[in-house]
């Protein structure tokens, strides 16, 4: 059967493999066991990535579902040592800021753990800076401007999947959100309709990288399974 159409909209039939219960749980979890070692890495080597693996990442992330299919996100990716020097000065000047006070108690207290503070050397020490930029609203070929729905959380969707990515392919990353994130736009010369949402600096681990010690919540702590027949709730 090829293409239909529905309301004047083209189809095309969709015939995913159906795997064996077996299959599915030796993949799932083959896949959770690789994503629980992933770590967020602020120790970088500086060693060259090529870029046709940013290229895979940026395409994994972009078969994220959208709101009505918009895909309201574009990825910078940034290897020029300049432009990353900048980006990192210009996070650093606004991260001093947060830290000498603009930063609420609480978030100081809960970001503790983690060994952060305004100095991001990692900025220009990993060979790849990828912005995401969450685009507000499209523009049409006439310059109009098109609607874009659930904005957020599809730029959020696609954020997962590019993390996913690089963990797969043997990279780390951190999101990088400093805030305010207006100098990205200005230092990278974007448009009005985008935002920046993440800054994903990606590389490969350093030799003597380290990662604080955070336990992840368990199952039955982020789950409800209200009715589940088999009488557990994880």
């Amino acid at each position: 059967m090829g293409r239909t159409y529905r309301d004047g909209h083209p189809f095309v039939p969709y015939a995913p493999e159906r795997l064996t219960q077996a299959e599915s749980r030796r993949r799932g979890r083959a896949l959770l066991q690789r994503l629980e070692g992933r770590r967020s890495v602020r120790d970088f080597s500086p060693d060259p990535v090529p870029p046709d693996l940013i290229e895979t990442a940026i395409r994994t992330a972009s078969t994220a579902p959208s709101g009505a299919h918009m895909q309201p996100w574009t990825f910078v990716a940034i290897s020029d040592p300049e432009r990353k020097r900048q980006i990192r000065e210009a996070a650093e000047q606004e991260e001093r800021k947060n830290y000498a006070g603009r930063m609420a108690e609480e978030w100081v207290h809960a970001l503790a753990p983690l060994g952060t503070d305004w100095r991001k050397p990692h900025l220009d020490v990993a060979p790849w800076l990828v912005v995401l930029f969450a685009q507000r609203w499209g523009i049409g070929p006439q310059g109009e401007r098109i609607k874009h729905y659930y904005v957020q959380e599809s730029c959020g969707i696609a954020a997962g999947l590019f993390v996913t990515a690089i963990h797969e392919m043997g990279l780390t990353t951190l999101t990088h959100t400093p805030s305010p994130m207006g100098f990205l736009a200005r230092l990278l010369s974007r448009p009005d309709n985008e935002k920046a949402l993440i800054l994903f600096p990606v590389g490969y681990a350093a030799a003597d990288s380290m990662v604080p010690e955070l336990p992840r919540k368990s199952l039955a702590e982020i789950s409800v399974w209200p009715g589940r027949s088999d009488g557990s709730n994880g």
